[in-house]
Formats: C-alpha cells, structure tokens, sequence
C-alpha cells in the first residue's frame, strides 16, 4: 500500500515535538514518583525515530533508582493538518539496563536438594528417569501378590536414570573420595553395610554405622571410613623395647 502525501508530511511536526514527548515523560513520572521528582527523572533527549509517515519515538535517559541504563519512550503522533498527540509513554530498557534474566520454567530451575518439608515436585509425564512397570491385572488375587513383591508401583526408574544415579553417589561416597582413599578396607567387606535390592546391588548399599560420616546414605562398595567392622588396633608401644636394658651411661666409683 503507498502512502499519501499528507502522511509523509506529518512526522517531521511530530519530530519537532521534542518538548512536548518531555513534559508526557514527565507527567507519567509523576505519577510514580511524586511531582516533585518527575523533572529529575527524565533526563537528556536521546534521539528520535520515525515509526510510519504519522508517529515518531522520541527517547529520553531515565534518572530512576533502580532503572540504570533505562528509557523513557515517549510516540507521538500527527496528521499534515491535525495536532501532535501523546499515543504512548513507557520506560524500555537500553543496551546496558539491568533487567532479569530469562523466565525458565520451574522444572529447569528445580535444584538437588532444593525440595524442603511441605513442598510438592510433580514428575512431568515424559520424565526421562520412570518407565511403566508393569500392566495392572483385573484378578484381586494377581494384584494381591503383586504389591507383596514389590510390583505394585505404576513406574520404576528407567536404565537412564539407573546409572545417573550410580554415577552421582560414586562421585560422593565412591573409592575416589578423601575418606575412601585414607581407609584401609571397603565397605563392601564391612559389617554395617546393607546392599540395596536390584540391579544395583552388587555396587552400592547404605551404611548402619551411627559414628560413620556415612551413616543412613548409600555408598560405594569400594568406599571406606575408619569405622570399618573389620578393623584392629594394635595396643602397644610403636617403639620395640628390650627385656633387659643395660645402662652404660654411668661412671662408677670405686669404693675400697
């Protein structure tokens, strides 16, 4: 569509309103801040641009606590023989304003340990971690049978979710850990270890042992503590002493 004459002559008037878009900047600055500091909110006249043949954008630096690197936006708009008019004010942020972050969804912002007493976290439908455990029988009986032996559950942790688990407690109670390395024996060997039942069980287990560091998480069957049941001290001198000890340090007198 082309556009008239009488359009294209309108945004220099509207240009030109340099001190007209000020005093709207102004006014709506009063209505947030008082009349006595919306003068010193807006600031130096930034520049200008045309939106179409009948409105132009006029921008002037925002003086606003909290709003460094902001803008007041003000559109004014005109005909060829008509008035100029406000159409808008807002504040915009700038290439340097402080403005906050992205908006990310809760389930991507959701942390380890962030979960706290009385909170709800609701396992998406697609949740990578859970597959189907089994298909749920109309025989009570099969149903009976089934909760006792542990398939009563409508999901289980997929083979994915398996081995990020496995990799995650190796990395804090795995033979690569301080504790582990200082230690003489492995928990596997220990007496307080209590292997846990599945496919992980011939690697991790839960420590029972109330003065380990450990106690009541799962560990490495290659981790360790000094609190192993197998573990002897030896009472006794470190330093080997004879049983008969002569001292030669002595002069002796004669005494005829």
């Amino acid at each position: 569509m082309s556009m008239s004459t009488s359009a294209l002559i309108a945004a220099p008037a509207a240009s030109a309103a340099v001190e007209q878009a000020r005093a709207a900047a102004v006014e709506e600055a009063a209505a947030d801040l008082g009349a006595a500091a919306a003068e010193a909110a807006v600031g130096e006249h930034l520049g200008s641009v045309v939106e179409d043949g009948t409105a132009v954008t006029h921008s002037f630096a925002a003086a606003v606590s909290g709003y460094r690197g902001w803008r007041w936006s003000v559109t004014l708009a005109g005909g060829a023989d008509g008035p100029v008019t406000v159409s808008e004010v807002v504040l915009l942020p700038g290439d340097e304003a402080l403005v906050a972050p992205a908006w990310v969804p809760w389930h991507e912002r959701v942390r380890p340990g962030d979960l706290g007493p009385g909170d709800l976290l609701p396992v998406e439908p697609d949740d990578t971690r859970l597959v189907p455990a089994y298909v749920q029988s109309d025989d009570p009986a099969v149903e009976e049978v089934a909760v006792e032996i542990g398939l009563g559950r409508t999901r289980v942790l997929s083979r994915e979710a398996r081995l990020d688990a496995a990799a995650r407690w190796e990395d804090t109670h795995g033979p690569g850990s301080e504790m582990a390395r200082a230690a003489s024996e492995a928990c596997g060997t220990c007496g307080f270890f209590l292997p846990i039942a599945g496919s992980l069980r011939g690697s991790f287990g839960a420590c029972a042992n109330a003065y380990s560091p450990a106690d009541g998480t799962v560990v490495s069957v290659e981790f360790g503590c000094g609190g192993h049941s197998e573990v002897e001290v030896k009472v006794g001198s470190p330093v080997h002493v004879a049983a008969l000890v002569y001292d030669d340090g002595v002069d002796l007198e004669d005494r005829s």
